[in-house]
């Protein structure tokens, strides 16, 4: 977010975090996210072509990832005080937000997909099928997509959309402002880690009693469902508890504004680590998803194998 000296109903807040941190921080998640997101969509699109239905909530992730990923030269450039244009401020800042609530939805979707596949294999077929994978990432993309619409409308921020409005932070918050963080806090973010933590419990649980599924199996299974909720939970538990401290001792207190700004600016750059890890634990874990790397690998061989042996039959024949 742009820190820049920021100024409402005499309130001046200087933060603290240096502007080389955004710079620093942004530009390392950028070149490491940018690449394994690019992967793992490639590697779950695979997957959703042959009919792996929760392939289809990863294709979605990684698509909500990616688009968070390439914003982040444009949050670069604002830590290098770059001037940038009302219209694309806005719009990295709307991209932001709706990646934190998409992933949250998709999150909860595979979290609960694994829980009837394994917990009650023998129902609900039609929940694990890809064409009610697909019904359901639409939902979730719509329902997230209107909500931050009516919120943008509510606030007044959809009129001012092409000014910087967006991406600057009113400081100290309005009271409005609180009221629909608390509201985001807990449908954006409670709600989901509820879900997650319910349906990973009772998936381990299933695992352990289980006595058809063998042992690497269970732990591969709880090994990636526990890494996905855990990397969710270091990313944006900070930033939510920072937020809810903004909702709740902010509004008309200039003093609390400045405590919060440099916490909250720090915990806004470590949510990145959410859509730079997701990908990279994906790939990583999932056997599936290891063998659909190795066969682009050995693409990519095949390609420069091609391309020295051609280079060698011109050489070749350019000496003949």
């Amino acid at each position: 977010m742009d820190s820049t000296l920021l100024n409402q109903t005499n309130c001046t807040v200087e933060p603290k975090v240096d502007n080389y941190f955004y710079l620093a921080i942004y530009s390392i998640f950028f070149i490491v996210g940018f690449p394994a997101n690019c992967l793992s969509l490639y590697v779950a699109w695979m997957l959703m072509r042959s009919g792996n239905n929760m392939a289809v909530y990863l294709v979605n992730l990684s698509i909500s990832d990616l688009l968070y990923t390439i914003t982040l030269p444009v949050w670069i450039e604002l830590a290098l005080q770059t001037p940038i244009g009302g219209d694309l401020c806005s719009l990295v800042a709307v991209i932001m937000y709706n990646s934190f609530y998409v992933g949250s939805g998709l999150l909860c979707c595979i979290s609960v997909d694994r829980y009837l596949a394994l917990v009650y294999p023998l129902h609900f077929h039609w929940v694990r099928e890809v064409r009610t994978a697909a019904v359901t990432s639409i939902v979730v993309w719509a329902l997230e997509i209107v909500i931050h619409i009516i919120l943008l409308d509510h606030t007044g921020a959809l009129q001012a959309f092409s000014s910087s409005f967006l991406c600057q932070d009113k400081v100290p918050m309005k009271q409005e402002d609180a009221n629909i963080a608390l509201a985001r806090i807990s449908l954006g973010f409670l709600v989901p880690v509820f879900i997650m933590t319910f349906c990973f419990q009772q998936i381990m649980q299933s695992l352990q009693q289980s006595t058809s599924i063998l042992a690497e199996e269970r732990r591969k299974v709880g090994l990636l469902l526990f890494s996905l909720l855990l990397t969710y939970l270091v990313a944006f538990v900070p930033y939510q508890t920072v937020m809810l401290l903004r909702a709740v001792l902010e509004p008309r207190a200039c003093t609390w504004a400045r405590r919060l700004r440099d916490p909250y600016l720090v915990t806004v750059a470590t949510t990145t680590l959410n859509s730079v890890l997701d990908p990279i634990i994906y790939c990583l874990i999932s056997k599936s998803a290891q063998k659909e790397v190795k066969k682009l690998l050995e693409k990519g061989k095949g390609v420069l194998m091609c391309r020295k042996w051609s280079e060698s039959s011109d050489a070749v024949q350019s000496v003949s």
